[in-house]
């Protein structure tokens, strides 16, 4: 493939590496001055510099279906591709992760990931993003059936004085699952039961469920007169937006802030904080309020989330719950502080898609694949590092609308014709 006509300048592969390597040139630039195909390859090997990890698989999109069968799909007949960018790099000091990021993103949205670098590019230069995990446990909500509401008031007296019994019960399944808490709701003769675990490095799903079966065969056989109708109602709530994971949190729940100076926002946005936080307050609060959104009060958080779910091997579908949250925006002096709430952040860096070879190489680009030194470590760096990159898409898709560029970036990255 020829050159693009667009290029004034050709350099060698050596040239351009050795350009980004001392920051005078940003990865983006790279189709300046080569062709497309070798950007791809040069891209991808400072990538790889960068995370210390050869990345064999993402390079050519190999599947070993003998891992797949029984394990991610059936009745499979092949792959189907997405385009892979990264997003930064972007900083950030949280207690798992602490470094500068290059965030995998898979995306067929023209923009998406240039409008999380540019938040990113003014993140960094205001010191970064902070990031902190307040509360972690996947849960599974069972529901029992009672004949009488007398019986339910006896059965809600006789779970705490048995709930260590129950929990050992649950806990005989897994090596790596710990029930944190069973919390009832009550609706006539019907109690549904949260139960809520931690589950290590695991998202936790099947692991929890597996548990929560055996937790529930203890209860009917151990109180007279308890009858399972499923081993979940729908309290839990998986794959479904709910007050309940909002108030009571499902996964991790991850909050990062920023606090953007103002010669930053004016040289990267050309905004104000003002103009930012106005944005914010009338789109994101008042404007979801009117819509009647009960906890999407955000820009776009299902944006970042389902790249980064689709890049690191992620259930799609825990998009629903993962990307509901909230996006608040205050003025600091001249300042734009900004923060991102995210209740019901479902990740995982074992177990489910995360085994699979690409997948796997974008979560070794993050330092997160597998395991960490400490149970739960690698789970909840990812969770930092999403809830860091949403914070970036939401800082700049703010600043975009403020400075009334979004049609103006979507024309240019989003809607190039194909020959």
């Amino acid at each position: 493939m020829s050159k693009s006509d667009s290029n004034s300048t050709s350099l060698s592969n050596e040239e351009i590496l050795k350009k980004i390597a001392n920051k005078e040139m940003p990865i983006y630039q790279i189709e300046n001055f080569t062709d497309p195909d070798s950007a791809v390859k040069i891209r991808r090997s400072v990538i790889e510099q960068h995370s210390k990890v050869k990345l064999e698989h993402i390079g050519t999109t190999a599947f070993d279906y003998a891992r797949i069968m029984g394990r991610n799909a059936e009745n499979v007949i092949g792959t189907v591709s997405i385009p892979l960018g990264v997003a930064g790099p972007l900083k950030i000091n949280g207690e798992f992760a602490k470094d500068e990021f290059y965030v995998p993103m898979a995306t067929t949205e023209g923009a998406l990931i240039a409008s999380v670098s540019r938040g990113a590019k003014a993140a960094n230069k205001s010191g970064g993003v902070t990031v902190r995990i307040i509360e972690d446990g996947m849960t599974r909500g069972p529901v029992f059936s009672f004949d009488s509401i007398i019986d339910v008031q006896r059965f809600l007296k006789w779970l705490p004085e048995n709930y260590e019994k129950i929990r050992g019960a649950a806990e005989e399944t897994t090596d790596h699952g710990k029930l944190k808490s069973i919390k009832p709701l009550v609706n006539g003769n019907d109690v549904f039961l949260r139960f809520k675990y931690s589950t290590g490095d695991a998202m936790g799903m099947n692991m929890v469920t597996v548990a929560t079966e055996a937790a529930c065969t203890y209860i009917e056989k151990n109180f007279k007169g308890a009858r399972l109708i499923a081993v979940s109602g729908n309290v839990c709530s998986d794959k479904k937006q709910s007050h309940m994971n909002s108030i009571e949190g499902r996964g991790k729940t991850a909050i990062a802030e920023a606090t953007i100076k103002e010669s930053v926002l004016n040289e990267v946005f050309n905004a104000t904080a003002e103009a930012v936080n106005e944005v914010n307050y009338v789109k994101n609060w008042i404007g979801s309020a009117r819509a009647g959104s009960a906890i999407q009060f955000n820009s776009h958080f299902a944006n970042i989330v389902a790249a980064v779910f689709l890049a690191t091997g992620q259930d799609p579908a825990q998009v629903v719950e993962s990307s509901s949250g909230y996006t608040t925006t205050k003025v600091r002096g001249k300042d734009l502080y900004i923060t991102v709430t995210l209740p019901s952040l479902e990740v995982g860096t074992i177990g489910g898609g995360t085994g699979l070879a690409t997948q796997r190489e974008s979560l070794t680009i993050l330092g997160a694949a597998g395991p960490g030194s400490a149970d739960g470590e690698n789970s909840k760096k990812l969770a930092e590092i999403i809830a860091a990159t949403v914070l970036c898409g939401e800082l700049n898709l703010l600043s975009a609308l403020a400075g009334r560029e979004l049609g103006k970036a979507h024309q240019k990255l989003g809607r190039n014709k194909v020959d």
